[in-house]
């Protein structure tokens, strides 16, 4: 028997809670969506949380980006029933129904085949969202490295902070899988843990990609982070170049604006033209020499 439900309240799993002589404990997990992901015994049954991803794509979230959406999927594993609780819609088990009732073989295999194409199917759609994110670390980088550098740090922070997200979702599956696999639950049939080994395997692989990811991201945000640094130098470099250029015109205009009342050069006719002279020519040297030190 496998009794699927979508996000039950406390009164409606109550009587399901109660045909299934099923833990308390466990029940009060079963109805919060924010559980880790674990694999608790009980006497007569098994209890496991799976945490769910995918990614949104643009504008159908949110507005302004592309974002990980995350759920959870809770199951009640006995002898002959499993009880799915999910929580979200980051993964739909109907293409998990669909195939066991297809495949009759899987469906024999008992209540750990409905484990495996359940989790097998969050752990594919795990591949997906790591495939979207190498995609759009791909496009950061290149955008970080172009000439226009059009990327800004809240972009790469956006996306740091929905990496952190699927690899809250995904790292803590390893344990309750590796349990699985190892043989410390007597209750798993040979066949079954065959499939969820190919499982963790596929797991596995997602946790090196996302490992993988954050040392990325971490070295695009340091890259990008040493540019703002390089151009707030340009900019200052700049600054004090025409600062150092402007001192020029005002020292001169200060020392001539002082009302002493002898300076002869003040009634000499040429006087005026050789200060406006001596006021450009310092600028040009000035604005030479600075272009030259490639601060302007």
């Amino acid at each position: 028997v496998w009794i699927g439900l979508h996000e039950p309240t406390p009164d409606e799993f109550a009587d399901i809670a109660t045909a299934f002589h099923l833990h308390e404990l466990a029940v009060e997990d079963a109805v919060k969506s924010s559980q880790r992901p674990k694999l608790e015994q009980y006497e007569d049954m098994i209890f496991a949380v799976v945490r769910t991803a995918r990614y949104v794509e643009h504008g159908q979230l949110t507005e302004t980006s592309e974002v990980i959406e995350t759920g959870a999927v809770m199951l009640f594993i006995g002898e002959h029933y499993v009880i799915t609780v999910r929580h979200g819609s980051a993964c739909r088990l109907r293409p998990v129904r669909e195939e066991l009732e297809a495949r009759r073989e899987l469906l024999a295999q008992g209540p750990w085949a409905v484990f495996h194409g359940v989790v097998d199917r969050i752990v594919d759609v795990y591949l997906e969202v790591a495939a979207a994110l190498e995609t759009d670390l791909d496009e950061l980088e290149a955008t970080v490295f172009s000439r226009n550098r059009s990327s800004n740090i809240q972009e790469i922070y956006q996306l740091k902070r929905e990496l952190v997200e699927f690899k809250r979702t995904v790292m803590p599956l390893q344990r309750p899988l590796q349990v699985l696999v190892s043989g410390q639950i007597t209750s798993v049939p040979k066949e079954p843990r065959r499939y969820i080994r190919d499982v963790n395997d596929h797991l596995q692989r997602v946790v090196e990609q996302v490992v993988a990811y954050d040392d990325l991201i971490n070295s695009v945000l340091q890259a990008r982070l040493a540019q703002v640094t390089v151009d707030q130098n340009n900019d200052m470099r700049k600054i004090a170049a025409w600062a150092a250029i402007a001192a020029v015109p005002t020292a001169i205009a200060g020392i001539y604006g002082m009302n002493f009342d002898h300076m002869p050069e003040l009634h000499w006719k040429f006087g005026y033209p050789l200060i406006v002279s001596v006021i450009v020519a310092s600028c040009a040297t000035l604005y030479r020499f600075f272009r030259r030190a490639d601060w302007l």
